[in-house]
């Protein structure tokens, strides 16, 4: 039969085409010397856009997020990051994070010229020699993040920033690079709704061009501009709860950073 004499069915549809995947996690585990942090977990994370994880503000949550830009290592099961499997130290490169103390925290009595200054020099080559930050470095840094929201002047104090301006400046500083990845802490740690809405807003403008990832305890379905939300029901609080004021997830990633170092 040749070509032209094929019926046609008119009411068959195409498929959509599979959405391409940045993270996939299977079975991930995390564990501390004191104990089980979360887990197993299954997700994926597809490529570009916002995803939010649905999940109670937890150490087990950050732990998670630690997990999904390489700055902690798995206890079980398997990450597939940009299509590597369990290799962290790729994932760190590719990736950013901001708005997790425990890896982003600020002195706050510092100017914003400093602060930019010392990360410019960070990123900076060894040898090359970084000059404190002027008015054009500091707007390079931070439009893209600030989008149509004023940056910060380069004499303000960190600490006397509003509480939007001091997120927008951390995610700013950690995504200097402007890695594929974006991992950022939850949106839900904004202490008013309309500063979360305007922060999500700024995420949602990243998620153009990179892959952002972040958590609100409050998302149950995907907001306009947020590509998904994933339900994460695999974080248990209860291992902490008789650890009191201790924090072991501080001093579990510092063992962790230093083992990555040698």
């Amino acid at each position: 039969m040749s070509d032209s004499t094929v019926p046609i069915d008119e009411n068959a549809t195409t498929a959509p085409p599979e959405r391409q995947s940045i993270l996939r996690a299977e079975g991930i585990v995390v564990r501390a010397s004191w104990g089980h942090i979360f887990g197993p977990l299954d997700l994926t994370i597809e490529t570009g856009g916002v995803t939010l994880l649905s999940a109670p503000d937890s150490r087990a949550r950050t732990a998670l997020l630690l997990v999904l830009c390489g700055r902690m290592q798995l206890s079980a099961g398997t990450l597939t990051a940009f299509g590597a499997i369990r290799n962290p130290h790729a994932l760190f490169k590719k990736s950013a994070v901001a708005l997790i103390p425990e890896i982003d925290y600020v002195e706050q009595a510092i100017t914003v010229q400093d602060v930019v200054t010392d990360q410019l020099r960070w990123n900076a080559p060894w040898y090359q020699l970084v000059p404190r930050a002027s008015d054009d470095d500091i707007e390079r840094v931070c439009r893209p993040v600030f989008g149509v929201h004023p940056v910060p002047k380069s004499t303000a104090f960190v600490e006397e920033l509003p509480e939007l301006d001091n997120a927008l400046l951390r995610i700013a500083l950690a995504n200097i690079r402007r890695p594929p990845l974006l991992v950022v802490g939850g949106v839900d740690g904004m202490t008013r709704d309309h500063n979360r809405q305007l922060l999500l807003e700024q995420l949602i403008e990243l998620g153009r061009e990179q892959t952002v990832v972040t958590a609100d305890v409050n998302a149950y379905e995907p907001e306009p501009g947020v590509r998904n939300v994933i339900a994460v029901h695999e974080l248990i609080e209860n291992e902490f709860d008789a650890l009191g004021d201790e924090d072991p997830l501080s001093d579990e990633f510092a063992r962790i950073q230093q083992e990555d170092v040698r």
